[in-house]
């Protein structure tokens, strides 16, 4: 069945052409918010990392993910809290532990999205660790290696590129086992080899359904390969420990699992969404939303955005109105017809929609009221 995420709104919104969404990036809020949520079906929410606000400016207000989502651990009682985590910020041992302690607050509800990081001037201005596109991947890498070791073993040792471990103790250990989820997103060949061999899920940024179909078949194929791989080795493994044992029937050493065997990835998607009573007053919220001339400082954004983009105008226009992509999914319409076009998502394998919109409350509402029946119901059905 199809699961319904949202993202918690710690910018202040989700829209670079509207000042005031009525939805402050304070703890009430979105305490507030995820409760509601709860009441009104909603199964997921992502809680994105940044120290900057990169939708309102570097100057708005926006929460810190990691000490928002504890907190949410202990006011929520089914929520799943996804949360963020980027390596340039972060020692990997310590966010093990601090994701298996929010794990053991939330009575095993919280979940990992891994962001190999992107903004510079971000970096720069808090004192990340900044590295080129494809060492990030290997770094991240190494970052989930220390972590999904902690989360296994006793004491653990790695020494490694970016990171050295002597000899770790972790407990208590997460609720979930092996570990939480681990989703991760993106859309460079190097990207995509990381998530294949190391995460649970793969999460992507909108776009029309058939070229997420696309890509799921693309990640699926290369999750296949890497699963090849993975009981390769570990048939090397056995094959050495038995020799071992063969020869040492008192091993003075700890035997050591073989890795997981990996299982199927799972599929999640971003998506922007309008429902209305009518077709046309949908379209005349999309017309309100990209409105750049809405805001002086977005106008201005906006023409900078445009200089070097080889896009169609007005694909450019509601690709930068909107964030991450959102509104190529084609969430926009009548619930018949945003029902519809969910139904195509679940059957394409996404698993997982993470909806964004604005007003969120009012909006979200909405969506629970006129939408999530005529999906779950059909599926029932």
């Amino acid at each position: 069945m199809l699961r319904f995420g949202f993202w918690l709104p710690v910018f202040g919104g989700w829209l670079r052409n509207v000042d005031d969404e009525k939805m402050a990036a304070t703890w009430e809020y979105q305490r507030d918010l995820a409760q509601r949520a709860e009441q009104t079906g909603w199964d997921v929410t992502l809680i994105a990392e940044l120290n900057l606000n990169d939708i309102k400016g570097p100057e708005a207000d926006c929460l810190e993910a990691w000490t928002t989502a504890a907190a949410l651990a202990a006011v929520t009682e089914r929520l799943e809290l996804m949360t963020a985590v980027r390596p340039n910020f972060r020692l990997p041992a310590l966010v093990a532990k601090e994701a298996a302690t929010i794990d053991r607050i939330s009575n095993g509800r919280f979940t990992l999205n891994v962001v190999s990081a992107w903004w510079n001037e971000e970096s720069k201005q808090y004192g990340g660790a900044w590295i080129e596109h494809d060492e990030r991947y290997a770094r991240t890498e190494e970052f989930l290696a220390v972590m999904k070791g902690m989360w296994t073993h006793e004491w653990f040792t790695l020494k490694g590129h970016y990171y050295n471990i002597e000899k770790a103790h972790l407990a208590p250990k997460p609720v979930q086992k092996p570990w939480p989820t681990l989703y991760a997103g993106g859309e460079s060949p190097r990207a995509k080899e990381m998530i294949a061999f190391h995460c649970d899920a793969y999460l992507m940024h909108g776009d029309p359904v058939d070229i997420v179909a696309g890509k799921i078949a693309d990640m699926r194929e290369r999750r296949e390969k890497a699963a090849e791989l993975v009981r390769a080795n570990n048939e090397v493994i056995r094959k050495s420990r038995a020799d071992f044992l063969e020869q040492h029937p008192q091993p003075t050493v700890s035997q050591v699992a073989d890795p997981p065997e990996l299982k199927p990835l799972r599929f999640g998607v971003a998506g922007y969404a309008i429902v209305r009573d009518t077709e046309a007053e949908a379209k005349r919220e999309v017309e309100r939303i990209t409105d750049v001339k809405a805001s002086a400082r977005g106008y201005a954004s906006y023409l900078d955005f445009i200089k070097g983009s080889k896009l169609e105008t007005q694909v450019s226009l509601e690709d930068y109105s909107v964030s991450n992509r959102g509104l190529r999914t084609g969430f926009v319409g009548t619930p018949e017809q945003v029902a519809e076009r969910l139904r195509a998502f679940e059957q394409a394998g996404c698993e997982l929609v993470l909806l964004q919109c604005s007003p969120q409350r009012e909006e979200m509402d909405r969506i629970a009221e006129h939408v999530f029946p005529l999906v779950r119901d059909r599926v029932r059905a």
